[in-house]
């Protein structure tokens, strides 16, 4: 028998995952979907604690630009302190309850004087919003708040002045109106703030520091930002990793839940990539520095948070719209009231209701319904592991009829793995997956690396302590190596057919059933005679089975697509139970498959992960890149799943049905409240003695307000966990695969 030549692609007969997206190492298994390579999108140089500050621009609208939430919290506590006092000494206070103004020389100037302090001090971002939309011509709720505050100040200073005989004392009324918008816009700002900490929470996983490793081996404590490309740091037991790169030196477990959710530590050895940000939790390791501040994984996923609350959404506009509409009913309403009024031959009364009326329609409730529930939605699904890109995305997730699961990578665990073995007679399964893993020890193909690793498992083989010499491999036909003194050949049918080798009729029947289902099969043989085989397929991922039937229930039909011959896709879609089975599918024609979906009527959400799917991603209604995927994935998709589990999917529909249901439940409850407090502000019920002063409509306003904010913060408690969701079954040792791909998928 000749040596055949050495080759580092010696599996070429073997199985290999499927290649639809240009393959490289780390698509041999799917675990390094976090790594720096995946995400290319980088934040503001050159650190990602820059990514927001305390003024960071996290409502929709215009009127809080530049506005921190200290700045109302300050302005909201000094104007209540001061508006105690304007409150004590107002004559229609005292007279409402019963008690005697406090007189001393100069006491009938305190309302005034801190009246016109609060308007000042605590009304200027009003003011400042309300002339901002007046300029734009874009009339909303700060132009109203404005224009309440404004008609108060001027009336009351009419009134302390003497001029014109009214009785327009509204110092009080101006007082707690602007203390209580204050308090709105802090309680508003404070929530919203809340909601964008999740950059701050992941701009606080970087350390501040790492050890460089010098030429002399070595370290020396440098500042990240002094970092570049190739650069080697020591990470300790317990540190955080300070740049995305590849372990060079050594192995540990490494923590990754403020990455992918996922609550379990994740092993990697050498040669695996680690993202900054992440713990190795039990060993020190040595890492290559593959990209630092901007570009790196976490700052990637800081740019996707932070774009998805700035995105714009069908619903703001919606709630953008009817904020307008609200302006010039108030304001047409307004006008109406004060003309009739004044016809009636009640001037006072006309300013009083007018006052009223503007404090009653502000629709400060109504611009905080939809931003309020998009940013803490946005937070929720980031601490989840589902990073948020287009908020669109988030609104049609709710209205999806079909999902379409990519195979490799995806539904599976795009890695191979020894899923059956059979032995002739005479040898033992532990015996032949050891001889088989001493033979393939010495080569680095994923094929190797999968016999290695069942055999490290299996209580036999783990303990036959062999090893092999003379190795060599040929591409295509397999490998050889001296065993114990014996030739050993691991390989396909191309060596089969190579030394005119048959199989033994008692593996013949347990190897058809693995050809059947589309399994790879190599032989072991032993001094020119075989003596046993293993499948090699793509295992199905654990969680896979789970996330169907959870889709399924919810009355979403699943599909999949794949480059998989069809025994290979449909034995796959059959275990799974998958609704409907795209098989080989060139990559050039996965945006075809979804768009053959659409035109059915059907709205379609693609998960993939690989660089031919973008096309596909782009076409859906909504596009998931799962376990971070790759750089062109990512781009095309409006939401990228941070872990590989695809039950992760579940936690996008329960999210946006359940903010779906709080946006129209906020905004009914604003726009109701307004169009049912507008009359009554006007005072359609006068003639039976019933007034609504200006004071009362500001506290029943910021109580809609307030009502609106507790509405949204239920979304905090929606369980969003893919366990809970789709809860796997649970059978101990079981693992489930599925057929390797033989084509291109």
């Amino acid at each position: 028998m000749s040596t055949p030549h050495h080759s580092s692609d010696h599996h070429g007969d073997h199985p290999a995952p499927e290649t639809d997206h240009t393959y490289h190492p780390d698509h041999a298994s799917h675990e390094h979907h976090a790594d720096a390579d995946t995400h290319g999108q980088a934040m503001p140089h050159d650190h990602p604690h820059s990514a927001m500050d305390e003024d960071h621009h996290v409502h929709g609208h215009g009127e809080h630009a530049g506005h921190s939430t200290a700045m109302f919290r300050d302005r909201f506590w000094w104007s209540l302190i001061l508006s105690i006092p304007v409150v004590i000494f107002s004559p229609m206070v005292a007279q409402l309850l019963g008690y005697h103004l406090p007189a001393f020389p100069g006491s009938t100037w305190i309302p005034p004087v801190l009246g016109t302090i609060i308007f000042v001090y605590g009304g200027t971002p009003f003011l400042k919003g309300g002339w901002k939309e007046l300029k734009s011509r874009q009339p909303g709720m700060m132009l109203l708040i404005a224009m309440a505050i404004t008609v108060a100040f001027v009336a009351s200073w009419i009134t302390t002045l003497g001029l014109g005989g009214f009785e327009l004392d509204f110092w009080w009324e101006l007082a707690l109106l602007v203390t209580i918008m204050l308090l709105g816009h802090w309680l508003e700002m404070s929530a919203l703030g809340a909601a964008s900490s999740a950059l701050d929470a992941l701009a606080a996983l970087l350390p501040d520091e790492a050890e460089k490793v010098i030429d002399d081996g070595t370290t020396r404590t440098v500042a990240i930002s002094e970092l570049v490309v190739d650069d080697v740091v020591l990470v300790r037991a317990g540190a955080r990793v300070p740049a995305d790169g590849t372990i060079v030196d050594g192995a540990a477990e490494f923590d990754e839940a403020m990455i992918t959710g996922e609550s379990r530590p994740v092993f990697r050895d050498t040669g695996d990539k680690v993202v900054a940000g992440t713990v190795a939790t039990d060993n020190t390791v040595r890492i290559r520095v593959e990209a630092t501040g901007g570009d790196t994984a976490l700052a990637g996923i800081q740019r996707m948070v932070a774009d998805a609350q700035e995105s714009s959404s069908r619903a703001q506009a919606l709630a953008d719209r009817a904020a307008a509409l609200l302006f010039w009913f108030a304001l047409i309403s307004a006008l109406i009231t004060a003309v009739v009024w004044t016809i009636i031959g009640s001037p006072d009364d006309a300013v009083v209701r007018t006052v009223t009326v503007l404090v009653i329609a502000c629709p400060h409730a109504l611009g905080l319904a939809i931003p309020l529930v998009i940013a803490i939605s946005s937070e929720r699904a980031a601490k989840s592991g589902v990073l948020i890109k287009d908020r669109m995305a988030l609104e049609r997730m709710r209205t999806i009829d079909v999902v379409l699961f990519d195979k490799t990578g995806t539904l599976t665990e795009g890695a191979h793995a020894v899923t059956g073995v059979a032995a002739a007679v005479g040898v033992t399964e532990g015996e032949l997956l050891a001889l088989a893993a001493a033979a393939e020890a010495d080569s680095e193909h994923p094929v190797a690396r999968a016999i290695v690793a069942a055999a490290a498992a299996h209580p036999e083989a783990s303990r036959r302590h062999i090893r092999a010499t003379g190795f060599s491999a040929a591409s295509g036909r397999g490998v050889r190596a001296t065993v114990d003194g014996a030739e050993i050949l691991v390989g396909g049918p191309n060596m089969l057919r190579e030394f005119n080798l048959t199989t033994p009729a008692e593996l013949t029947d347990t190897t058809s059933t693995w050809t059947g289902r589309g399994a790879g099969v190599l032989h072991i043989v032993r001094d020119g005679q075989i003596i046993g085989a293993v499948a090699v397929e793509d295992k199905i991922r654990p969680e896979s089975r789970a996330a169907v039937k959870a889709l399924q229930d919810r009355g979403v039909k699943v599909a999949m697509i794949t480059g998989d011959a069809q025994q290979v896709a449909h034995a796959v879609g059959q275990d799974l139970g998958i609704d409907e089975v795209f098989a080989e599918v060139l990559p050039q024609d996965k945006d075809a498959k979804v768009t053959q979906l659409q035109d059915r009527g059907l709205s379609v959400a693609m998960v993939g992960d690989g660089v031919n799917d973008a096309p596909a991603l782009t076409r859906a209604e909504v596009g998931i890149a799962i376990g971070a995927g790759t750089d062109v994935a990512m781009e095309s998709a409006g939401v990228v799943l941070a872990s590989d589990d695809p039950r992760a999917v579940l936690s996008m529909i329960e999210l946006s049905q359940a903010s779906y249901r709080k946006m129209i439940q906020n905004l009914i409850w604003a726009s109701g409240y307004n169009i049912l407090a507008v009359p009554l502000a006007a005072g359609v019920l006068a003639p039976i003695g019933f007034v609504l002063s200006p004071a009362v409509g500001a506290i029943l306003m910021s109580a809609s307000t307030i009502v609106v904010a507790l509405n949204a913060q239920l979304l905090r408690r929606i369980d969003l966990d893919p366990a809970h969701l789709a809860p796997t079954e649970s059978k101990e040792g079981h693992t489930t695969p599925t057929p390797a791909s033989t084509a291109v998928h």
